[in-house]
Order: structure tokens, then sequence, then C-alpha cells
């Protein structure tokens, strides 16, 4: 994993992924999680419900937020903080996109800190799961 700087981050910097949402991934998810709510694995139970298809866990996307932090802090840095907060649906079958843009940039009790808006983003730009996070980075 490569190791980010606080020294190299910019205010307005931006940082993403793009990851799938196969049915198969949120069966697993749902292994993992315990969540077995069959909006998220069953087509019929969910369009039987007025969904348009099977839906993301809210907590995957909590999670993958994090994992894009982790890879952002390096194996030196750390995560300070992290929330999201779920808005709306992303449907399976789609890709969607982590995100994160730095707002600020400063140092604190010993520590060099770097404020984020997180979130994820559905292929049509909406977004569904806004947050923020404030992750500690090493010094070159």
């Amino acid at each position: 994993m490569a190791q980010t700087f606080w020294d190299d981050v910019k205010e307005g910097q931006e940082i993403s992924l793009t990851e799938p949402t196969s049915s198969q991934r949120l069966v697993v998810w749902a292994a993992a999680s315990g969540d077995f709510y069959q909006i998220h694995y069953d087509d019929n139970f969910a369009k039987g419900n007025n969904l348009p298809d099977i839906i993301v866990h809210g907590a995957l996307k909590g999670m993958l937020v994090g994992r894009l932090l982790d890879e952002f802090a390096g194996d030196k840095g750390s995560i300070e903080m992290w929330d999201v907060s779920y808005r709306g649906m992303d449907k399976a079958r789609e890709d969607i996109t982590i995100w994160g843009k730095v707002t600020k940039k400063y140092q604190e009790g010993g520590k060099n800190l770097v404020d984020l808006d997180v979130g994820v983003r559905k292929v049509d730009g909406s977004e569904t799961t806004p947050g923020r996070a404030t992750v500690s980075l090493p010094k070159k």
C-alpha cells in the first residue's frame, strides 16, 4: 500500500474508488454481517416491496468508505473518525463510486490531520451516503 504523507496533501484534493455491487457480493456481505433481509439478495422479494431491484446494504457502503480512508491513510496513518448517513438506496448490479475530498489540513495535539467530506455516488452521480472523516497522516 502506498503511503500518503501529510506534506503532499492539498485542500480540495479528491480520492475515489469504484466498486461493483453484484448480487454475489451482497450475499457474501449478508453472510459476513448477519443482515439477511431479503431486499438485499432476493429479486422477487425486493420487487414485491416496491423496490426497483435488490439494494446494497447501507453498512457495506459505510465499510467501503472506511476502506477508501484506510487506503488513503496507509500503514503509517490512521483513521481518527468517520461517519456516514444513509440517505438513498443504491441498486445492485451497478457500480458505485466511493469518494473523498480534503476540506481541511491542520496540526493539532501533535497530529497531522486531514478532514474530508466523503460519500457514495450512484452511476447517475446522485449522492446516497454523505459523510465526513478525519485522518492522521505521517510527515516526511
